[in-house]
């Protein structure tokens, strides 16, 4: 793994080459660590130059996510075990089906239930889960998202051309130049009034593109306590995730 010194404090980062990148893009994950995505051209002097100019940035970034707590639980997708939707726990009920060739996920009176054949071995079953209950928060979310979106797009004169809820890894929303809003399914884990700042957040970007002041007063002008959800979702969301 490449390393780069930045004052006495050495940052590992992970290195990819991207053929349609035009230059160098820097991520900071909580489980990942620091990523440099660059263009094939690019130079390693370039990139050092980048990273030297966002060392603050990731160091800051670095810090605040040693302030989470590592996520109290692991997943076994087992009988029992709760899984949070809108910000409320519910649980998980599985069957084992003699007949059955692949898993199957419903939510049914409050609780999620699950089949999968009765001769698979629990490592299959655990994957194919997880998997189930990304495609439910993604085809359920969608319809939630899209809820929030005729909500608060008229209060800002807004209308998006479309709405996407899909799997981003480092980001919890995206917003394109032709208006298409991307949102993280995660989010679909948190309570409703965080998901509702992730989609403001985005409709402030078909206003304004990046984080300026004028941004800001976009997102507030409808959600007065961003700064709040803002910070709930920077020390909890990171343990978004199955």
């Amino acid at each position: 793994m490449p390393t780069f010194q930045y004052g006495t404090t050495i940052i590992d980062y992970h290195l990819n080459h991207k053929p349609t990148k035009k230059d160098v893009t820097i991520a900071v994950d909580w489980t990942t660590g620091v990523s440099v995505v660059v263009a094939e051209n690019i130079d390693q002097h370039r990139i050092e130059t980048v990273l030297r100019r966002k060392a603050p940035w990731i160091l800051r970034k670095l810090a605040e996510f040693r302030e989470i707590k590592p996520l109290s639980t692991h997943h076994e997708f087992k009988s029992g075990e709760k899984f949070p939707y809108l910000g409320r726990q519910y649980r998980l009920k599985v069957i084992a089906v003699d007949k059955a060739s692949d898993v199957s996920l419903t939510f049914q009176n409050g609780r999620f239930i699950a089949t999968v054949p009765n001769s698979s071995s629990p490592s299959w079953r655990q994957e194919r889960l997880r998997l189930a209950f990304r495609d439910w928060y993604i085809t359920h979310g969608a319809a939630k998202i899209h809820q929030r979106i005729k909500l608060f797009a008229p209060r800002l004169g807004l209308e998006p051309s479309k709405v996407v809820v899909k799997d981003q890894q480092a980001r919890w929303g995206s917003c394109t130049k032709n208006g298409t809003i991307n949102i993280n399914w995660r989010i679909l884990m948190a309570p409703m009034r965080i998901v509702d700042y992730v989609v403001v957040h985005e409709l402030g970007h078909m206003i304004h593109a990046d984080h300026s002041s004028d941004f800001w007063t976009v997102v507030s002008s409808v959600m007065p306590d961003y700064d709040e959800r803002k910070e709930w979702l920077r020390v909890h969301g990171p343990t978004l995730q199955l």
